[in-house]
């Protein structure tokens, strides 16, 4: 065999055996995916024509392990509402997460605040994952402040808010639970 032949093997088999690495690295065994669950992310601003700054953002995961059981979800959200000057923030624990299609339902235990009285509420919020128009709703849309402290996990409300043009956006991973 002549050096060129030699060198030309040498190469073809040095590319498989980096091509087989390659994909041996990424593949996933039996049952597992690299797809995790579920998830909730992103950050946006709500259109109010009043001007409110109103601001909710989102970390929210459910593991591929624990795809029976979006309790586990983990992760946080907050959000802020302020107008002129005056206002509030708050930052959630995430408890619950449980998407279909590009719609989300995530709740959590408000953990830092400057709301009086909102600390060890749960919260929920539901978001629809509509490109650049998402919508978004809230639990406290329809009870005093933030709401009951019973409140139940993945409870949320219609997402009958719009997020404003140019501020951001949301990304909802579909939930596909095995049934």
């Amino acid at each position: 065999m002549n050096r060129r032949t030699r060198t030309a093997l040498l190469g073809s088999a040095l590319l498989l055996t980096v091509a087989a690495a390659a994909g041996s690295a990424g593949a996933s065994a039996p049952g597992e995916s690299k797809r995790e669950a579920a998830a909730l992310t992103g950050t946006a601003k709500l259109y109010r024509s009043a001007g409110d700054d109103i601001t909710f953002s989102f970390d929210a995961h459910l593991a591929a392990k624990d795809k029976a059981d979006p309790m586990k979800a983990t992760g946080t959200f907050e959000w802020s509402h302020y107008l002129n000057g005056e206002g509030a923030w708050a930052k959630a624990k995430v408890d619950c997460l449980v998407t279909g299609g590009k719609v989300a339902v995530v709740s959590g235990v408000v953990t830092a605040t400057d709301l009086p009285g909102a600390k060890g509420t749960r919260v929920g919020i539901t978001v629809h994952d509509l490109g650049r128009h998402d919508r978004l709703g809230y639990s406290w849309a329809t009870t005093e402040d933030l709401g009951p402290k019973d409140l139940p996990k993945c409870v949320g409300s219609a997402p009958f808010e719009k997020v404003r043009k140019g501020t951001g956006d949301f990304t909802v991973v579909p939930w596909r639970p095995d049934f």
